[in-house]
């Protein structure tokens, strides 16, 4: 019997033709002998909607003519089972209820990859694919994600954090303290953003502020930390469980400038090739990665480090900061969905995009079987005895 798999794509997010590409990719690869795909594309305005046009990139060009062929749904507990509820029904019902195996977000950025979607699977109960509420929460929060492997002695760049309100509270204060603390050339980043969506390097001190008026118009915490001196940006990938994970094979992205851009991940380095573009999967790089062995063991060994650090379950994609006159190497950021799932490095490392897909839902279930072994309800019958007392309740206790 065919495993139903949802997989959920778009989402209010700044990332969410990113997600698009990124799910129309995955679905295309999915073996349909073992798998009935069920597409949910998520509208910016939070609407889900479920139709065959969907698995169609040419699709998306014109999206009010694709929102008229497609049917609204939702996901609900009824029975023991996940199913998937039409809502356009009429009278005469024309599409039943879909059950759900197991869910694939393939979604980025705040609003869905940060935990929420996570934490709706979770309150279904259904099995799902991606890092749980608590990784994919520390994972986009950069700071946060900073703080962590700081508690796990994992090499990090120091940094200075503040808000939108206290900027506007003591800007100068604040552009003093990073002159001081910081210096030139430094990074400014929102904290909770993916694709390098507002990121700027600044060299000078002019430069300062409008870098950090662009981050705050993405998000209300902004994150400052040194720029790495002869940097080389190498990428490295995890899959599996906190129990049993291995890392790829490391890339090395080809920058048109200083820093990774929105237009080298997506664009060919801003300039959109025709037929549409191909995600991460079209941003040229160096795979393997040209490095002495002994650098790729230790990235890649930090990299398994970081996955278990966070408790991480599916594929993820660390990437680092590496100083090629020191050698240091930094983490930077974890994408908990990676753009284009990062199937390019596990294809180099010997596993094709349908057998990853495969190892992704063992993952999803694999979780599920360890949840289902826990207690999550208490058999009490407290309320057999409880008693109110009155407006102020029963002295001692929580009633």
């Amino acid at each position: 019997m065919k495993i139903n798999m949802a997989v959920f794509f778009g989402c209010r997010s700044v990332e969410h033709e990113v997600s698009i590409i990124s799910a129309v990719q995955a679905m295309k690869s999915v073996n349909r002998e073992k798998y009935n795909v069920l597409p949910v594309y998520v509208a910016k305005n939070g609407t889900s909607y479920t139709g065959d046009a969907l698995f169609d990139i040419e699709s998306y060009k014109d999206m009010p003519s694709l929102l008229k062929t497609l049917h609204p749904v939702t996901l609900l507990r009824e029975n023991d089972r996940v199913v998937m509820r039409y809502l356009d029904n009429g009278f005469f019902k024309k599409n039943d209820d879909v059950a759900v195996d197991v869910c694939f977000p393939i979604v980025h950025g705040t609003n869905c990859e940060d935990g929420t979607m996570a934490g709706f699977f979770e309150y279904l109960g259904v099995p799902y694919i991606s890092c749980d509420i608590i990784s994919a929460a520390v994972g986009m929060d950069k700071k946060v994600f900073k703080d962590v492997l700081k508690a796990h002695n994992l090499p990090v760049l120091d940094c200075i954090c503040f808000t939108a309100k206290e900027y506007r509270a003591d800007s100068d204060a604040i552009l003093d303290k990073l002159k001081r603390e910081i210096g030139f050339p430094l990074i400014v980043k929102p904290v909770n953003l993916g694709s390098s969506v507002g990121i700027s390097k600044v060299k000078e001190e002019n430069a300062l502020a409008s870098a950090i008026d662009l981050g705050l118009s993405f998000a209300d915490k902004i994150l400052v930390e040194k720029a790495v001196n002869s940097l080389r940006e190498i990428n490295c990938s995890v899959l599996g469980t906190p129990d049993n994970c291995e890392a790829s094979v490391l890339e090395e992205p080809v920058m048109s400038d200083d820093i990774l851009s929105f237009g080298d991940k997506y664009l060919g380095g801003g300039k959109q090739k025709s037929g549409g573009s191909k995600g991460m999967a079209s941003l040229s790089r160096k795979v393997p990665a040209d490095l002495p062995d002994e650098k790729t063991k230790e990235i890649q060994d930090l990299s398994v480090k970081i996955f278990k650090a966070l408790g991480c379950s599916g594929v993820v994609r660390i990437d680092y900061l590496l100083n090629n006159d020191t050698g240091e190497v930094f983490a930077n950021e974890i994408n908990t969905i990676p753009g284009s799932l990062a199937f390019y490095l596990w294809r180099e490392s010997g596993v094709d995009y349908p057998e990853l897909i495969d190892r992704l839902v063992d993952t999803a279930f694999y979780r599920q079987r360890k949840r289902d072994n826990l207690t999550f309800v208490y058999e009490s019958n407290i309320l057999e005895s409880a008693n109110l007392g009155g407006s102020k309740g029963q002295k001692g206790g929580k009633l």
